[in-house]
């Protein structure tokens, strides 16, 4: 366990936008070891009062759409305008040993290589939605270390959508340029949660494919939002091998967060967001704490037998293990 002086010394280092100190903080962060989390939350405490400052982007989209490609692109626009960027870039894990792909900074070099610009990739581990579990709390300790942007990329699959929709002000959805069956294949409550569709790849042979895209997702978003208060959103397109669309985009991304200000919905927006994140932290502790009992484990593995062979309902299965826990529990 660090010192409070180390602890205190961290803090200055990362307040004052050291890389490496952040770095060691995320590091901290997302260790599953108790002391290590014990130490973590100690140093978020301190950084808490400092973050909240940066505009939160959620980024999401089918694999092969251009994710990291555009955020290089997208990033380097920012760098040239004076904006300080943090990219946390949530990777697929292994199923099989639990390992990360890892390779956004290689996908990113030229993004990488700025001196105003961190970027953290992460291993999603198997954690709901394909957000890491800590993406928040290291958002938290970007904010704090002064950048004005922090992205979240997610591997897109499954529910990844509403899990970055939860973290950020605003929901970018990358879509690639595409027909009408292509349209088909995004879920309309994905569209919904979007606060910005961006079409990718508007270039050379697919430009014109990529604005009758575009039209297209306007028609959509027109239907499905007619009932809702929510504002209806944009639709824009972008070449990140041309670098165009790019100015466009923040001026939106600047334009929404605006509106949230101006109408108090962005500080209800995040108190709630928060609220829901203490309560995803219990439920993950809860399970944590379940499996942990040994005469509950037992349990489970008999269970989960009987449910597979049709002898047991899994409500009247799960139950069981709720009882048998309270028991373990009370026995303590």
């Amino acid at each position: 366990m660090a010192s409070e002086a180390s602890r205190l010394e961290n803090v200055e280092k990362i307040l004052s936008g050291d890389r490496r100190a952040l770095a060691r903080a995320i590091t901290l962060i997302e260790s599953a070891r108790e002391d290590h989390q014990a130490e973590a939350q100690a140093l978020l405490e301190k950084l808490l009062p400092h973050s909240g400052n940066a505009v939160r982007i959620g980024i999401s989209g089918s694999p092969g759409v251009g994710k990291s490609t555009f955020i290089e692109a997208f990033g380097l626009y920012l760098t040239a305008i004076g904006k300080r960027l943090a990219v946390l870039a949530v990777d697929p894990s292994s199923t099989l040993s639990g390992g990360s792909i890892l390779g956004d900074k290689t996908r990113m070099e030229r993004l990488a290589r700025a001196p105003s610009v961190f970027i953290r990739p992460s291993p999603a581990a198997g954690a709901l939605g394909g957000v890491a579990r800590r993406t928040r709390e290291a958002m938290l300790a970007c904010e704090a270390a002064g950048f004005d942007v922090v992205l979240v990329e997610t591997v897109g699959v499954g529910q990844s959508e509403a899990a970055v929709a939860g973290l950020a002000d605003l929901f970018a959805l990358l879509v690639q340029p595409g027909g009408g069956d292509d349209l088909q294949g995004i879920k309309r409550g994905v569209m919904e949660l979007a606060d910005i569709i961006i079409v990718t790849k508007a270039d050379g042979a697919l430009r014109d494919l990529a604005r009758h895209t575009q039209s297209d997702y306007r028609s959509a978003m027109a239907l499905i939002r007619v009932q809702a208060k929510a504002p209806r959103p944009k639709v824009l397109s972008c070449s990140a091998a041309e670098e165009s669309g790019l100015e466009e985009i923040w001026r939106a991304i600047e334009s929404h967060n605006r509106a949230l200000v101006d109408s108090g919905e962005l500080a209800i927006k995040r108190k709630n967001q928060a609220v829901s994140w203490m309560w995803r932290e219990v439920e993950e502790r809860m399970m944590a704490a379940l499996r942990g009992e040994p005469g509950v484990a037992a349990l489970s593995q008999r269970l989960e037998a009987e449910v597979a062979a049709g002898s047991t309902t899994p409500a009247a299965a799960a139950a069981g293990i709720l009882a048998a826990f309270r028991r373990e529990k009370g026995e303590k």
